[in-house]
């Protein structure tokens, strides 16, 4: 692969030019489909809408909601015109609302009125008028201004648009006004080093940071994630991860935008069921998620009756794949190419990704190998000696795909990024033919009356050990008056399936070192409550968990 100096906005003129009446999204529930003629139409009448309320090169909206039609537009759109797209996520509570848009100088807000989510057997309703409208309770009163000085309105997707908010056909209306001509001027005037979007990194201890990256980082990493599953024009690429995270954005929008390849979109939010229909009705031949993702799509109970064969590959992120469950996407779900990525919302995001002729045990033992055109070495995280194949230590990456930056913190970036090199804060190997092995997140290390455990590394472990009785197995540190920290361990089991911890230590003992061997368990029935709306699992809940009625280890 070359890189290409190429913005998002020319691959959308290019398809929409020699394939006009290809279909280019298809969002499955509501029904809503695009060409790629029609994308592009729709895409400049919000880019127009834009124009409209002032909104030019380097002016930041951002977008809240879930996968809806109206994200996907408004994120084309902010590209098309040189805007920085601001991504919130669709979980945030009110604090960190706040947070964000006051941090990232958000001129224009463009929000859904929220959605509801199933978790185990409650139903919760994120109601996003009432989360924002005790910070501004009119958009453009006192209070809002005082809030978010920088903020100049709020549009509402849907629904009755409340005394100070635009409308979304108000503001498509109001586009109008703005002729092809200078929208056409305003695009010629975008550059690939125009900061495309800024992404909130997780938070998982403070608040998040927003990672500056710019229309070459993101079009060149979509390209080179499509390329190692060699994604092509016929393709159709099932997308049930969220748009917020870069895993959506840019991974699943940008990379079928770059190739021509058909998004589809199963339901506003992950649905298990609703993924194995959209593949089987729309002939998909790409599937992507999380681990947790591909979990329930094995475990849904009607999938049998599913035909899943134009699956092909696909990408597999943000969490270790076992052997057990790769063998399972690629053959019970049928997508032989599947491949597995590694990477960080700091590198745009992916460093490394498996190829789809990589030999078996490399395919899900591995993250793969660097992706071309970038660098990567372990180095030791105090000592900051690079380290060879076999040794644990950071994964530092550097190449195109590395951030320009935090928004507005220079202390952070400074300590991130280093003589270019990004460190990524996660723990890894090499082996001698390259190929990278993640073992945990440096901070969730877990120190054993001095012996350093790797959560990662202990999980694979444990999912062969237990394979026959457990689903999901995830490790963390908990405190311990002697040890320092103790490994804890919480499961979910397969159903009909319980376990113990004496069963658990029985099955360790002999096979794993005494650090290694869990000596707190807890079995949930649902992780969901514990994970990010990706379905990554967060694991200070889970350690919290753990802690509640602790018993001596």
């Amino acid at each position: 692969m070359n890189l290409t100096k190429s913005t998002i906005g020319s691959f959308l003129d290019y398809h929409a030019e020699h394939y006009p009446d290809l279909d280019a999204a298809v969002f499955y529930q509501p029904d809503r489909r695009f060409t790629w003629r029609e994308l592009r139409e729709e895409v400049d009448r919000v880019a127009k809408g834009l124009l409209a309320r002032h909104i030019s090169r380097g002016r930041h909206v951002a977008m809240w909601g879930t996968n809806v039609p109206e994200w996907l537009l408004v994120q084309l759109a902010c590209a098309r015109i040189g805007a920085v797209l601001i991504t919130i996520n669709p979980e945030w509570k009110q604090q960190e609302l706040e947070y964000a848009l006051r941090q990232s100088d958000t001129n224009l807000l463009i929000m859904t009125a929220g959605f509801s989510k199933k978790s185990g057997k409650k139903l919760f309703r994120y109601d996003y008028l009432d989360l924002i409208s005790g910070l501004c309770p009119e958009p453009g009163d006192k209070q809002c201004r005082l809030n978010f000085p920088e903020l100049e309105g709020i549009v509402l997707t849907e629904g009755h648009a409340p005394r100070g908010y635009i409308a979304w056909e108000t503001f498509l209306q109001e586009g109008e006004q703005i002729a092809d001509v200078r929208l056409q001027e305003t695009i010629e005037q975008v550059q690939p080093d125009d900061i495309a979007m800024i992404q909130y990194t997780s938070g998982t201890t403070g608040f998040p940071k927003g990672a500056m990256l710019s229309q070459y980082n993101v079009v060149n990493d979509a390209r080179a994630a499509a390329e190692h599953m060699r994604l092509r024009l016929s393709d159709r690429v099932c997308g049930p991860v969220p748009y917020y995270h870069c895993f959506g954005s840019i991974l699943f929008n940008l990379g079928c935008l770059v190739t021509g390849a058909t998004m589809v979109v199963p339901a506003d939010h992950f649905d298990s069921l609703r993924t194995l229909e959209a593949v089987e009705r729309e002939r998909c031949t790409a599937l992507y998620g999380v681990p947790t993702m591909f979990i329930a799509e094995i475990d849904e109970p009607e999938r049998a009756k599913f035909d899943l064969s134009s699956l092909r590959t696909g990408i597999m992120a943000g969490a270790p794949v076992d052997r057990e469950l790769f063998e399972a996407v690629t053959q019970q779900l049928g997508a032989r190419e599947m491949t597995i990525a590694y990477g960080l919302t700091e590198a745009s995001p992916v460093t490394h990704q498996t190829e789809i002729h990589d030999p078996l045990d490399k395919r899900f033992a591995t993250v793969g190998r660097p992706i071309d055109h970038t660098r990567a070495r372990i180095v030791d995280p105090v000592s900051l000696r690079e380290l060879g194949a076999g040794e644990v230590g950071e994964i530092w990456v550097k190449g195109f795909h590395v951030m320009a930056g935090y928004y507005q913190k220079p202390e952070e970036t400074a300590s991130t990024i280093v003589d270019g090199w990004l460190r990524t804060g996660d723990l890894g190997t090499v082996d001698a033919d390259g190929y990278y092995r993640i073992v945990g997140r440096l901070k969730e290390m877990i120190i054993v009356g001095g012996h350093n455990v790797y959560p990662a590394e202990v999980e694979q472990a444990l999912h062969s050990l237990l394979d026959d009785k457990v689903e999901i197995a995830q490790v963390v540190g908990v405190p311990h008056p002697k040890l320092q920290e103790v490994v804890g361990l919480v499961v979910k089991c397969h159903p009909g399936q319980t376990l113990d911890l004496e069963e658990v230590r029985a099955r360790c003992e002999g096979k794993l070192e005494w650090p290694k061997i869990p000596r707190q368990l807890r079995v949930v029935d649902d992780f969901s409550r514990y994970s990010t709306v990706t379905g990554k699992i967060q694991k200070f809940k889970l350690s919290a968990l753990l802690q509640q009625g602790l018993q001596p280890a």
